[in-house]
């Protein structure tokens, strides 16, 4: 199995490989743009996606997300202000947001030093998630982006849009249409895959 498409996959996914290879093409992208490569803001948010039906002796648990009705696992993503994913985890979907996000953030490990501001919707308020942010990143500015109480419809909230964006491009690929692993960091693994393919497609069109 080791020579096989799966045994690379399998051993890339938890080794740290796939996340070195989004991280250097993630610089790329950067300077393609004429940015730094530790971007100074970022936005923050979660997508509950639904479980297909699995079983096993090592499967990680799903979970029910009673705001969305999902029973599946929960996403949670970290864009820069370009939509480019910058981390993701994986976690049932019963977590709460902002107790993913405080794991999320806790596990970049000094990967973006100049990061200063983070921007979130209503379900990290409460300083439950800003003392978590500011045991793990000192620095970073938690901004709520709420709706308005007297909008109607459809409305684009700003910076919050990114996020959902970046979300919808990844949705495009059909293994992220619904929760098929079994394992959390094979979820992972997947999420990294279809953003890496996403900064290659942007790279490539500029050298075209």
């Amino acid at each position: 199995m080791a020579g096989t498409v799966y045994g690379y996959f399998d051993r890339w996914s938890w080794d740290g490989t796939l996340a070195c290879i989004h991280h250097a093409l993630y610089v790329k992208c950067r300077a393609q743009i004429e940015r730094e490569a530790s971007p100074s803001a970022a936005i923050l948010d979660a997508q509950s996606v639904k479980s297909a039906e699995k079983g096993g002796a090592h499967v990680d648990p799903h979970g029910y997300d009673a705001g969305k009705k999902v029973k599946g696992k929960k996403r949670h993503v970290l864009v820069d202000t370009q939509g480019l994913m910058l981390h993701a985890i994986v976690t049932a979907a019963d977590v709460q947001d902002r107790d993913g996000g405080a794991w999320l953030l806790a596990t970049l490990f000094g990967l973006y030093p100049f990061l200063l501001k983070l921007y979130a919707d209503g379900g990290y308020q409460g300083p439950e998630f800003r003392a978590s942010v500011q045991a793990v990143l000192s620095q970073l500015d938690v901004v709520i982006v709420k709706r308005s109480d007297r909008a109607k419809g459809f409305v684009v909230l700003p910076r919050r849009w990114v996020v959902e964006r970046t979300l919808a491009w990844l949705g495009r690929c059909r293994r992220l249409a619904k929760d098929w692993e079994a394992l959390n960091h094979k979820a992972r693994a997947f999420l990294l895959m279809a953003s890496i393919r996403l900064m290659v497609r942007r790279l490539c069109r500029s050298y075209a």
